[in-house]
Formats: C-alpha cells, structure tokens, sequence
C-alpha cells in the first residue's frame, strides 16, 4: 500500500508508525519541511513528499489540527481518488462531512484517544464509505495493540464535550487555582491525583488543546458546575454532592442541565462576565 500522511506532528509521525507494516513505504507532507524530513527520517524507508504533489496514493491519512482538516479534505482527496482517504484529527462530524463531499473512494474517520507516547490505547472509528484499504487501517491500529470500536459522528462529538473538554478545563483550572507554595507534607491522596493529571495535560500542546476547546462544548457546564457549588449554601451544596455521588454510583455521565436554574438561584449576580475572546491562530499541519 503507497501510503502519504499528511502532517508531520506528533500524531502523524505515530501514524506513520504504526501503519509503516501495512505500507510498501510512507510519505510524509507538512508545510514546515523539517518536520516532514524529521517524520520521515524516524520511519524506516520514509520519504518526504511536496505539499503541491498531485502523485496518487492508496491511502492518504490527515493528522493536522482540527481547524486545518477541511481544507485539507478538500486539498489531499484528489491523492486519495483511487483508495482511501482517513483523518486522526480528533473531531469526526466536520471531517466525515468534508470527506464525504470531496472523497471519490473510501473514506472513514479514527480518531486515538491518547498522546502517541502514550499508545497504544482505544481508537474511535466511523467508516464513512469503507472498503478493503479502509480495512486494512484498522486492522494495522489493532495489530499494534489498539482497541478499535465502531461509533457514529455524533455520539464521538457529544462524548468529547465531557471526556476531552470538561476534563481538561477542570483539571486546569484546578492548577491556576490551587496554592503553589503548599508544603507537600500536607497533599491528600486527592490533591496528588489532580497534580498528576495536571502535569499530564500541561505538558501538552495549549493549541492543541485550544482546538479541542473550540470545538467541542463542555467548558461551560463545568463552569457552570464548578460555580453552583462555589457559590450555595450548605444545604444545597450537600444535594450537588450526593447527587454527583449518584450519578458516579450509576456510572450515569449525561450533562447535568439543571444545574443552570440552580444556579441562578443560588448566584448573587454581581459576577460579570469578563472573559476575553481571542482569535484563533490558522494551525500548520506538523502542530
């Protein structure tokens, strides 16, 4: 199988990888040329390919940041015309649309739910049009010791409001807001696991991050969460804490929508909002 892999990132150089047994050989593409050299160099008989190739492959894989996957839908699916084009991107409902628009053969979307240092791990998969190459992807993630399920665009979307974004903007805003200079002597076992899953998220990319942020809802309702219990009574903050026990208990995860009307209750409405917006910078491929 001719394989390109379009970004030569973090992510793209572990698909390269891990598909290298599936390939006779791997392409690399990415606007900064060094990390294409770089992503070629780490995979045995790897190869640099011009961002303007018109060259045909049976399979070309999109790992580029979130924002940049349409255009690079639209761009790579002439390369793609004669297999199979993929994205690991992280988001599914954007790039199976563009996909389904521009692909003239297979399509299909993965998306890794780790760090490449952290693979292998479960993989989220919709086929789109699936065939024998989009087959032979998935059978090469398994073979490298990922879990690889079947899901739909929306359902993957949906869950990523919670486990991507809600997770992250708690754990950070428990690092900007916790004390620094606390002796350890005095952490818990609670506070320890926070540090660590802290340490594990800020040595991330922030754009990174940012683009799962602006792509996925869930920051609000943690904020939201966060500041019903923050602001309430006693009384009411034992109800949030057992009905988070409950809902823990029952392994029950669905947004908890009225903590809103809760809060609005229980807020005093002095708070203003005075968050900032702030434009979003256009993402290289080897982010």
């Amino acid at each position: 199988m001719r394989l390109l892999v379009v970004g030569a990132g973090q992510m793209g150089r572990w698909a390269g990888e891990v598909l290298r047994s599936t390939a006779e050989r791997v392409g690399f593409v990415d606007t900064n040329p060094q990390a294409a050299t770089d992503a070629a160099e780490a995979v045995v008989d790897g190869r640099v390919v011009d961002p303007e190739t018109d060259e045909r492959f049976d399979c070309v894989v999109l790992a580029v940041p979130i924002p940049d996957t349409a255009a690079a839908v639209e761009r790579y699916a002439p390369n793609a015309a004669d297999g199979a084009l993929v994205d690991v991107s992280g988001a599914m409902t954007g790039p199976l649309e563009a996909m389904e628009e521009h692909a003239d053969g297979e399509y299909a979307s993965f998306h890794p739910l780790f760090a490449p240092e952290r693979a292998p791990g479960n993989v989220a998969y919709v086929p789109g049009r699936a065939g024998a190459t989009v087959d032979r992807v998935r059978k090469g993630l398994i073979e490298a010791g990922n879990d690889v399920f079947e899901t739909t665009a929306d359902e993957h979307d949906d869950a990523m409001a919670s486990v991507q974004t809600a997770a992250h903007t708690a754990v950070l805003a428990y690092a900007l807001a916790a004390d620094e200079g606390v002796d350890e002597r005095f952490q818990t076992p609670v506070s320890e696991e926070l540090r660590d899953l802290a340490r594990t998220v800020t040595a991330g990319n922030p754009r990174v991050y940012a683009d799962i942020r602006g792509t996925f809802g869930g920051a609000d309702d943690l904020a939201t969460a966060a500041r019903a219990l923050a602001v309430t009574d006693d009384d009411r903050f034992v109800e949030l804490f057992e009905r988070a026990g409950e809902r823990v208990a029952a392994d029950d995860w669905a947004p908890e929508i009225s903590l809103g009307a809760g809060l609005d209750e229980d807020d005093d409405g002095d708070d203003a909002d005075d968050s900032e917006g702030s434009d979003r910078d256009g993402g290289l491929f080897g982010r």
